[in-house]
């Protein structure tokens, strides 16, 4: 019996697989697959499409299961939930990955598109350097918090903090001093963490033809151009 769709429900360890014929009719019913195991089981089937949702993990899986001939379909979670939540089945990895299976053979499924491990990779510098930015931005509203308790009531703007903060800390009492100069110093280093990635987005863009055609375009920068390349997937299939 040919198992032409696959649906495959993700998770850390243990993933849930189900395939169907031409007919609709189950042919692969795997409800706890081993992380170890589950390479070896995509490859042991012939050419076929393989659903999974866009969530964490789900491309890494689709680079290899295209690797293996596979076709590889990937949606977004909100698209498969109304086949999921359906009266026909209940709430198992199990179901969710018949629910997979059935929701990728609909016609206006919309679809993912794969991303490359390199768009991956320069994915994860935005997402690193956005992580320092709300944590700069955090430090810097717990100082002025801080501050405010002492009197000191300083502005939003992030440059006027650096510089009162610090003029501001031979007023206050040993430990506020300490705390308050601890937190001047991890401000520094986050600045330069961020101007760190910064420098390495700016060569990102440098060396990539679609990000220097983007840049051509008013009020796209370097930040801008490399993240709008590393989210429109493109991996071959």
């Amino acid at each position: 019996m040919a198992i032409v769709f696959v649906g495959i429900d993700l998770a850390k360890n243990v993933f849930a697989v189900h395939g169907v014929d031409n007919h609709g009719k189950p042919a692969l019913v795997r409800p706890s697959v081993p992380r170890a195991k589950l390479h070896a089981l995509i490859a042991s089937l012939p050419p076929c499409t393989i659903g999974m949702e866009a969530c964490s993990g789900a491309h890494h899986w689709a680079r290899l299961f295209v690797a293996l001939g596979h076709r590889v379909r990937l949606m977004a979670p909100k698209f498969v939930a109304p086949y999921r939540l359906s009266g026909k089945r209940g709430k198992t990895d199990a179901a969710d990955a018949a629910a997979i299976c059935e929701a990728m053979q609909r016609p206006a499924m919309r679809f993912v598109p794969l991303k490359s491990a390199e768009q991956q990779a320069l994915l994860t510098l935005h997402r690193v350097r956005q992580g320092f930015i709300e944590q700069r931005t955090a430090l810097i509203n717990r100082m002025r918090g801080l501050l405010a308790e002492f009197g000191i009531v300083l502005p939003l703007k992030a440059s006027t903090v650096r510089l009162q903060a610090g003029a501001a800390l031979e007023d206050l009492p040993g430990a506020a001093n300490l705390a308050i100069g601890d937190c001047l110093s991890e401000l520094h280093r986050l600045d330069e963490r961020i101007a760190q990635y910064d420098r390495h987005l700016a060569a990102q863009a440098r060396d990539d033809a679609r990000a220097r055609q983007l840049m051509q375009l008013r009020g796209i920068g370097e930040t801008t151009a490399t993240a709008l390349v590393a989210s429109v997937g493109n991996a071959h299939e």
